[in-house]
């Protein structure tokens, strides 16, 4: 176009040259020329779409930015078809109508290219074959200077010098230019290429940077020709980010190259947590489903036959139910949160839909033999009410309403769902008409029909589009049409003639033609009229009401009809008679014909559900159930019966092993309550009229009625003697009666005794178990009164109000519960949401438990022995250990679609049954004398410390903060007596004076229990004197680990090593209660480069999970979004994933106090399902048999054990030790029983051997080949042919034959040692030390396995390299598809790659910081946060996507701290370094605008003024520098606190003349020596004034060494004028100093010395960190705390955003994004 580069203000001129024609005279010319490319285009060149990025080149070149593009001019001899611009990357080989149809998923940010700027492709072909692609810029650099190139494949690289020209800054991509997925491409059009090396090109910036030495660079060239169209622009490094430069482009010999920053483009950064090995509630779980009466919920016409006809499906609200009809056994689907309200089978009944009626409608595909979710898709519909699946399974229709209230149609393709579970969507249609059935054809799973209210309609979906073709009706148009039946044979044409049938309202049965689209026959089902025959006939159109058909079905013998009148009807196909008739108790709602026609199902509008049998002609009743939520219950032990009261207005009897009904007594008003009688067949129920009911079951009669209250009984009981009954009523009064007398007369009522109110029933009365004791919330609600059971003489009165003195408002009680008479103890439940454990004779509060549910608990009940509590609330239900006394002390248990109402344990402590939307049966799986406290499998049993004693528990005095409480009505809780247990000590502290938080100290060697409640921190006010609290007691517990540490680790990359950390875990840490947590994970930033196979991923099911510190990562590579694994304290090692991905293994290393410890994860949940812990050392190694049946974890240099456990319930099962310490373990593809390791010395195979229940693992050890000389095998890998590759430290390749144990070929692979191979087909990936990533083909090497013994001497040619990549870091984790030609590959340098092998690029998926990092801070807008560390990097993060947008680097220092420019009009970030320089970058421009040197030492603080005036930083040698940010010019050095490093500097606003200083700043400082100076300053007028100078006193230091801890403070910003301050002192604590008052106002008392300070502005909380792992979240005011552990470091920076929404914490590179929640 043009010929040479020119650039203007306004114009910028590029020339394209193309290589010369082959053969011509200016191909041997152009090797001679200068500039290597002269001479016309070839004859041969091809249309080419040439893409450019306006911006980028505008700003590159002409450093300035444009908004219109005015014209482009093009000056060449030349056609051109057309040219746009777009804000969206255009892709040209991507049909425009494929991406409509849905059948292409572009990335964000594509699109693809418009008709007008299409090229024609003709079929079978495709467009890279035809035409050329050009990106500029793109990833490759090629010379000569500043052009648009075309060149030949095969040019040898040279190093060519670029003219001088404008200094090239570094910018902003635009979005097309960022995505990651076009980082690398250059040109689509595949074509052959020779093996390439990837050269690394570094260009000199910022003369001030130190040089770098290069390395990993193939070749000496500085120029790579790789066959791409290029355009010359700042160099890219490897992962294409741009770098800009101060000068010339340099030589590969260059001795000074720097680089200034990096632009980076990523996904979604990821996130983490923690948890150690607890001691659970055991057996997990402790409860298990075994059956459920109920039936329907929203509706009551989905009921299905299995395709046998053994199983009948239907909804019970939530839960689907497979009932086997022979024994009644009930297989649940659980998932659903809303009642069910559509169901559908596929024909071969192996996968079945179902969605539940929710706002927003949620639709689960299911396996039908497993029980398991295959899919959950999001209808996007408000309702859904029909499902239908064809009889293929292929294809699912669903028919609901929109949010408009219009009906909608939706077809899905269901025909991956059973592999990958996909489920796409085919087509949408929006119709006004009524839908009441509808169902697709058996013949074509594209045809469908449907019927309403005057419509049948015949439906087909043609190229992504459903359209509707009507039948017409004449004159039944007016008809409400209920259901439709097809008529077909299963193995019929697709041609074949087919029948329809549709029911109506009015008794019309309509048999209509389907291939003709016609009616046929309409025939009118009317009731038969009395005659001297008495038999039914049908009567066609005669006068008269009709018979309503709600339901028809048919076979090819019958058809069977379900009407309003209650009868199930069986009709021959011409509907001439009924032959066989049963009639039901309500109306018939839906029939169903199972297949062969043997049986007909039929459920009722009054929830019941049965079964004709044709042969026999008998009927079974499946299930009855309540139609409304069941109220209460009682169960009679003895007879094993159970009793319910329901708002359907019914009391049902019920048998509990078989579920079926025994009587139904059905009352005028609605029954409330309901008990059973101890011993006799007798039991009482209450109404909401306020009568009192009692009945007698054996003669089923009413033996008393009784009306002593007005409004409804909120609850009735009998005393366990059988002596008294109790009744008590809303209107707040109580009668006793004297249940021993036939009669049962009234002994005594009283009135306005209970807390008046319908909430508290059906349980609102409760008796002690030896009967002595009667207890009700009464007479307030805040409030329980403990009576005589006798005389209902009060005997002690408990007031809940009093006990919480921070809460804004009383505190009430909801349940009350006895506990059996040894621990004498009676619980209440709160609507605080807690449970008061409160002796039953002396008042006395005992325990408190808190965050029992996420809503108020409004049912409790305990076990006979006292070793479990049951609680209920909304539709949850839980297991809690009595005692509370272990570190997970409940189990969780849903179901229920309706708040439960009641939850008790069966007589016999087998069970437990739980009410409300039905009833739930429940097995009991603890056994009643099997210990509680049992560890999981292998471990010993900790020994159990004292628990229970209430003096050696904490005791402190109960004192309001000050304010007065409203007096309570007679209270009878002995506050000053109040005692807390073991349990509470730890998480719950008073707000006194002098109140010391002492720890009894138990033998046990286990950790602490974890509070389940608020905690608090001791508080201690100090505006009038107060004592200073004692030193907390925490002793650290260890276990000798042997000689382990004797071991010398072997010297390879390979073997894992922990990260030198020298913090402990916080064993008394308190976790926050579930659902109250005042901090929640939102992201993980980072990878850890330290873990060997901590990265898997699995490209069928899309899971990708990976390591940061001791979090497992697991994110959606499409969204970006994360979910975290929580349960290692430690760092971990290595990662391994099933076959069939459902679990995930991980494993951390061991502490000086514990072993490695192995966690099981479920994919689907996330929920931790096992945890093992062997391994003295850390794990090195793990993998998963073939059949996912065996399990394998291998242990590191220090104890060389193979440990094999059981794949389904991971017991072990054996373990052996190595001759030699291992690094890597893999089973065979081919055997599950054979499995091979290698390690320092050889191969170790192994054999699994089963010997009746025992398991062997016979090891045969051979020795590494000859060949390879004294190096390590570090790696291995199987084929499919059951071949193993073997790596080793230098580079080798060794093949063996597993049958022989025979190394019979090796080659030289790589030049560094093999970390991780991977074998597939016939392609072999090698990843090295040396950064190298090799694809090798080895299709060759089966052929040369040997016959017999003798090895091949010579084999190197059955190998060929295809491929190899340069990555940033040593190879430790890589994971491919199954052809290998994509995959994603982990490195050292913390850094995941994403490869692809067709397309040889490589895109950064995840990056994080390698080192330590130094400061973190949240921009002034919060639209950004910053990040910099000890490798010289400054990082910019965006949010809230956590992208990295820019990275600034300066090699050979140490970015020690970072700050923004206040401001967001030219946003610029700050940092300072080790050698004493400041750098200011511009992140518009993305360019250094400013550097200066202030201090001779490391800069360890800086700060900007309020008003950004100046700069404030602060050296290693105490020197404060005051610096302009305009000029660089240092205004003023601050001496003060020379000698002592400084470790905060901050500034806010004030008001002018505030505390007797004038300026309109306050600005602190604070150094290691205590001492914290704060200044007022005007720095307009250049005004600095000492306002305050404080020096904290301390002990001496500690003579052991330790570092001490920093001195940090901070301003208050919710207490103006407050400073808050802590560090090394006198205790461990955070003092809140007045700058008033001048004076200390209170303190907050610390578990250990915070390492980091951050105070928010929103709810006053503050965070601290500590060297115990542990981010504490404080109340500034009460002291109210808790604790998150998810770190695995000590947690040394913490910083809240502007907004006080979000947090940033770090440990050592772990950093951590969290969104704060008010305490």
């Amino acid at each position: 176009m043009f010929k040479e580069f020119k650039s203007s203000s306004t114009c910028l001129q590029l020339p394209f040259i193309c290589g010369s024609a082959q053969g011509s005279v200016y191909e041997s010319t152009a090797r001679t020329a200068k500039q290597g490319l002269v001479g016309p285009a070839p004859a041969c060149v091809r249309w080419v779409c040439l893409v450019m990025d306006l911006r980028y080149l505008l700003s590159v070149y002409l450093n300035r930015r444009h908004s219109h593009l005015k014209a482009l001019k093009l000056c060449a001899n030349m056609s051109l078809k057309n040219a746009m611009t777009s804000d969206l990357l255009m892709d040209p080989g991507v049909c425009f109508s494929v991406v409509k149809r849905g059948g292409v998923v572009l990335e964000e940010g594509c699109a693809p290219m418009p008709r007008e700027m299409s090229f024609p492709v003709p079929k079978g072909c495709s467009w890279h074959d035809l035409y050329d692609y050009i990106r500029f810029p793109s990833d490759g650099m090629k010379m000569p200077f500043d052009s648009i190139q075309k060149g030949e494949t095969n040019q040898a690289p040279e190093v060519c010098d670029s003219p001088d020209r404008q200094e090239s800054v570094c910018v902003n991509l635009s979005k097309p230019v960022r995505d990651r997925v076009s980082l690398i491409q250059q040109i689509t059009t595949p074509k052959p290429r020779a093996k390439q090396r990837k050269v690394t090109l570094l260009t000199p910036t910022l003369p001030e940077v130190a040089p770098l030495r290069l390395s990993g660079a193939g070749g000496d060239g500085g120029c790579v020709d790789d066959g791409g169209v290029h355009v010359f622009a700042p160099p890219l490094d490897d992962d294409n980010d741009i770098i800009t430069s101060r000068s010339p482009v340099f030589h590969s010999h260059s001795p000074v190259p720097e680089v200034a920053c990096a632009e980076v483009s990523r996904p979604i950064s990821l996130p983490a947590t923690k948890a150690s090995l607890q001691r659970k509630l055991h057996p997990d779980p402790i409860l298990r489903l075994n059956r459920i009466i109920g039936f329907g919920g929203k509706t009551m016409r989905n009921v299905l036959w299995s395709k046998l006809g053994d199983e009948v499906i239907y909804p019970c609200h939530a839960v689907i139910v497979a009932m086997a009809i022979c024994s009644g056994k009930q297989r649940f689907f659980i998932g659903h949160t809303d009642k069910v309200s559509a169901l559908a089978l596929n024909g071969s009944c192996s996968v079945m839909a179902s969605a539940q009626a929710d706002t927003h409608s949620l639709l689960r595909v299911w396996s039908y033999d497993t029980a398991q979710c295959l899919a959950l898709v999001n209808t996007h519909a408000h309702s859904l009410s029909i499902l239908s699946f064809s009889y293929s399974g292929r294809v699912l229709c669903g028919v609901g309403k929109d949010g408009h209230n219009k009906t909608m149609l939706v077809v899905w393709n269901t025909e991956s769902v059973a592999k990958k579970g996909v489920v796409c969507v085919l087509g949408k249609a929006h119709t006004d008409v009524d839908i009441r059935a509808f169902q697709i054809t058996c013949c074509d799973d594209m045809r469908m029909v449907s019927c309403g209210v005057g419509n049948v309609r015949l439906w087909r979906l043609r190229g992504g589009s459903l359209r509707s073709c009507p039948l017409n009706l004449d004159q039944f148009h007016s008809l409400e049409f209920t259901d439709l039946a097809l008529l077909h044979s299963h193995t019929a044409d697709a041609d074949q003639e087919h029948t329809l049938f549709v029911s109506s309202k009015s008794g019309h049965i309509l048999e209509v033609d389907y291939a003709a689209v016609a009616i046929k026959n309409v025939r009118r089902l009317l009731p038969t009229q009395p005659s001297h025959a008495q038999r039914r006939e049908k009567q066609t159109f005669n006068t008269g009401p009709g018979i309503a058909v709600n339901s028809i079905s048919v076979c090819e013998a019958f058809c069977a009809t379900g009407s309003e009148d209650g009868f199930l009807r069986l009709w021959p196909l011409d509907f001439s008679a009924v032959f066989l008739e049963a009639e039901h108790e309500g109306p018939v709602c839906q029939v169903c014909v199972c297949e062969g026609g043997l049986k007909v199902l039929a459920s009722t509008r009054c929830g019941s559900l049965g079964y004709l049998e044709v042969r026999s002609r008998g009927y079974q009743t499946l299930m009855r159930s309540h139609t409304h939520t069941v109220l209460g219950f009682s169960i009679d032990g003895l007879r094993r019966h159970l009793t319910t009261a329901s708002s359907d207005g019914t009391v049902r009897v019920w048998e509990m092993d078989s579920m079926q009904q025994l009587y139904d007594f059905v009352s005028e008003d609605t029954p409330s309550s309901v008990a059973f009688h101890p011993s006799l067949p007798v039991f009482c129920c209450g109404s909401s009229s306020g009568r009192l009911r009692i009945f007698d079951i054996t003669t089923a009669s009413m033996l008393a009625q009784h009306r002593k209250h007005t409004e409804s009984v909120v609850g009735c009981v009998f005393s366990p003697d059988g002596e008294c009954l109790f009744s008590g009523s809303a209107d707040g009064s109580l009668a006793l009666y004297n249940s021993a007398h036939q009669e049962i007369p009234v002994l005594r009522v009283l009135g306005n005794v209970l807390a008046r109110g319908v909430e508290r029933a059906p349980d609102a009365l409760v008796v002690s178990g030896d009967s002595s004791r009667l207890a009700f919330i009464g007479p307030t609600e805040h409030t329980v009164t403990v009576m005589d059971a006798r005389s209902l003489d009060e005997v002690l009165r408990v007031d809940v109000s009093i006990l919480d003195l921070d809460s804004p408002k009383l505190d009430s009680a909801l349940k009350v519960c006895f506990s059996p008479p040894k621990p004498g103890h009676l619980l209440i439940s709160t609507s605080a949401n807690k449970i008061l454990y409160v002796h039953t004779h002396t008042g006395k509060l005992q325990r408190e438990v808190s965050g029992v549910h996420k809503k108020c608990c409004w049912s409790l009940a305990v076990s006979e022995d006292s070793r479990y509590l049951l609680t209920a609330g909304c539709n949850a239900l839980k297991v809690w250990d009595y005692n509370m006394s272990l570190d997970v002390n409940s189990q969780v248990f849903i179901g229920h679609s309706e708040p439960i109402k009641q939850v008790s344990f069966t007589p016999d402590q087998m069970g437990v049954v739980s009410a409300g939307d039905a009833l739930f049966f429940w097995d009991f799986l603890a056994h009643p004398q099997e210990a509680m406290l049992r560890s999981p499998p292998i471990f010993k049993s900790p020994s159990k410390g004292p628990s229970g004693d209430p003096g050696a528990v904490t005791n402190g005095m109960l004192q309001s903060n000050g304010m007065p409480r409203g007096a309570a009505p007679l209270p009878s809780l002995d506050v000053n007596s109040f005692e807390r247990t073991a349990h509470d000590a730890f998480g719950e502290l008073s707000l006194n004076e002098d109140a010391v938080l002492r720890r009894s100290l138990l033998p046990s060697p286990a950790p602490s229990p974890t509070p389940k409640h608020a905690s608090f921190l001791q508080v201690t006010d100090r505006s009038g004197g107060g004592a200073s609290p004692d030193k907390l007691a925490n002793p650290l517990r260890e276990e000798d680990l042997g000689a382990s540490s004797k071991a010398e680790r072997p010297d390879c990359y390979k073997h894992f090593s922990l990260r030198y950390n020298t913090s402990t875990p916080e064993q008394s840490a308190v976790a926050p209660p579930p659902g109250e947590e005042g901090l929640r994970l939102k992201a993980v930033i980072g990878y850890n480069g330290n873990g060997r196979g901590n990265m898997v991923w699995n490209p069928d099911t899309g899971l990708f999970v990976y390591t940061c510190g001791c979090v497992c990562v697991v994110e959606n590579l499409h969204t970006g979004s994360q979910r975290h694994w929580l349960g290692h304290t430690e760092e971990i090692s290595t990662l391994a994933i099933s076959h069939d991905a459902h679990l995930v293994a991980s494993a951390s290393g061991s502490s000086t106090s514990s072993k490695s410890l192995i966690c099981i994860w479920n994919v689907a949940d996330g929920s931790r399902r096992n945890s093992m812990s062997f391994h003295k050392g850390a794990v090195q190694s793990m993998t998963f048999s073939r059949d996912d049946r065996y399990f394998l974890s291998v242990g590191d240099f220090s104890e060389q054990e193979v440990a094999l456990w059981s794949g389904s319930c991971f017991e072990l099962l054996c373990h052996v030790t190595a001759p030699w310490p291992l690094h890597e373990a893999r089973f065979s593809p081919i055997s599950d029983g054979l499995l091979a390791c290698v390690g320092a010395s050889g191969t170790l195979f192994c054999t699994i051997h089963m010997h009746g229940t025992q398991t062997e693992l016979q090891v045969q050890s051979v020795c590494a080949p000859a060949d390879v000389g004294d190096a390590e095998l570090t790696s291995l890998c199987f084929n499919a042919n059951g071949l193993l590759f073997t790596g080793t430290s230098r580079g080798q390749v060794c093949v063996w034959d597993c049958n022989t144990h025979r190394c019979f070929m090796t080659w030289e692979a790589d030049e560094g040692e093999i970390g991780v191979m991977l074998c597939c087909g016939n392609r072999l990936v090698c990843g090295s030390n040396s950064r190298r990533l090799r694809l090798w083909s080895v299709a060759a090497v089966q052929t040369l396995r040997p016959q017999n013994t003798e090895r091949p001497q010579d084999s190197s040619p059955a190998v060929l390299l295809e491929q190899e990549m340069q990555l940033d870091g040593a190879v430790v984790s890589a994971a491919f598809d199954d052809v290998m030609d994509m995959g994603i590959v982990g490195t050292t340098a913390g850094t995941l790659w994403y490869v692809n092998w067709v397309e040889n690029t490589s895109i950064r998926l995840i990056n994080g910081h390698k080192s330590k990092v130094n400061g973190v801070l949240f921009s002034p807008d919060e639209s950004r946060f910053a990040t910099c560390g000890q490798d010289g990097s400054l990082r910019v993060w965006a949010l809230p996507s956590n992208e990295l947008l820019v990275q600034f680097q300066v090699l050979n220092q140490s970015c020690e701290c970072v700050c923004w420019s206040p401001g967001s009009a030219m946003p610029c970030v700050s940092g300072g370094y080790s050698d004493g320089t400041i750098r200011v970058f511009n992140l518009s421009s993305s360019e250094m605008e400013l550097k200066m040197q202030p201090h001779s030492t490391a800069v360890c603080a800086l700060q900007y003024s309020c008003t950004g005036l100046v700069l404030l930083s602060a050296g290693r040698d105490g020197l404060i520098a005051v610096i302009s940010p305009v000029t660089g010019a240092t205004l003023r050095v601050i001496s003060d606190h020379k000698g002592a490093p400084i470790t905060t500097i901050q500034s806010v606003r004030k008001q002018y003349k505030e505390f007797g200083l004038q300026g309109d700043e306050l600005w602190l400082a604070v150094s290691t020596d205590r001492r914290v100076s704060v200044w007022a300053a005007d720095w307009k007028l250049d005004k600095c004034d000492l306002l305050d100078w404080l020096t904290f006193p301390a002990p001496a230091a500690p003579e052991n060494g330790d570092v001490l801890p920093p001195s940090l403070a901070a301003f208050s910003p919710s207490e103006r004028g407050i400073l808050v301050y802590t560090g090394y002192g006198v205790t461990k604590d955070i003092t809140f100093y007045c700058l008033n008052k001048k004076q200390v106002l209170r303190t907050i008392a610390l578990a250990d010395w915070a390492l980091c300070l951050s105070v928010s502005c929103k709810g006053r909380l503050l965070a601290v960190g500590s060297k115990q792992r542990v981010v504490k979240l404080l109340h500034s005011s009460s002291g109210r705390f808790q604790d998150f552990t998810p770190h695995g470091d000590s947690v040394h920076l913490c910083s809240f955003s502007p907004s006080g929404k979000q947090l940033l914490t770090c440990a050592h590179n772990e950093i951590l994004l969290w969104s704060t929640h008010s305490l």
